[in-house]
């Protein structure tokens, strides 16, 4: 790509940027993009076929990051032998979040457009992607409990979806309010030292 092609991308994902974080998908306007950015529609697309693939181009790689360290951390959890699981259940987890509150933090805006922005797109549903990874990791390792000899009483799955979704939502208001990250991340270990008792106790495995 030319030095000029380069620049000229960059105008593009610059006013895609503002765009987005100020209208959002649905409502944002390639015409105001391609105008702001100084270009034609016909240089528009020699870059990108349509507004999703330019929201794409935005949030994709943050997007795909995030939840690729998410999942990792299940599958590392996972991997601990049954018998020491209980007492690794909120270090990698928590190793995981604080991970990817850094992360976030480097990439503000593209996580902003994520999470506020995004209707109409494929990454509206991140959090809802998350519960069901987090319901099935949590429903292993109930599996987990029972085979080393310390069954759980059953949990309500409406009551699980309820508190895993919340405790997602509670995690992602760090990141849209923007919060300082020094008390972001002490927020974050209060956060985790409160859902990690609260599931001991749903659990059976605290008094």
């Amino acid at each position: 790509m030319s030095e000029a092609e380069q620049t000229t991308l960059n105008l593009i994902l610059s006013a895609a940027m503002q765009e987005f974080l100020d209208k959002g998908f649905k409502s944002a306007s390639l015409r105001n993009i391609v105008k702001m950015a100084g270009v034609t529609t016909g240089a528009f697309y020699g870059y990108y076929d349509s507004k999703e693939d330019l929201f794409e181009a935005l949030v994709g790689e943050q997007y795909d990051y995030f939840m690729d360290c998410f999942c990792k951390a299940q599958r590392k959890f996972a991997e601990i032998p049954p018998e020491e699981q209980p007492n690794n259940l909120s270090n990698i987890s928590g190793e995981c979040m604080y991970e990817m509150l850094l992360y976030a933090y480097k990439h503000l805006n593209e996580f902003k457009l994520i999470l506020c922005h995004s209707e109409g797109t494929r990454f509206s549903k991140l959090i809802d992607a998350m519960v069901e990874i987090e319901t099935k990791g949590t429903h292993d390792y109930l599996a987990v409990l029972k085979k080393i000899g310390r069954p759980a009483p059953p949990i309500d799955e409406r009551l699980e979806h309820i508190l895993i979704t919340g405790m997602f939502n509670t995690y992602f208001e760090l990141i849209i309010h923007e919060m300082p990250l020094e008390e972001a991340k002490h927020y974050l270990t209060e956060m985790r030292a409160f859902y990690t008792a609260g599931w001991l106790k749903i659990m059976g495995q605290s008094n």
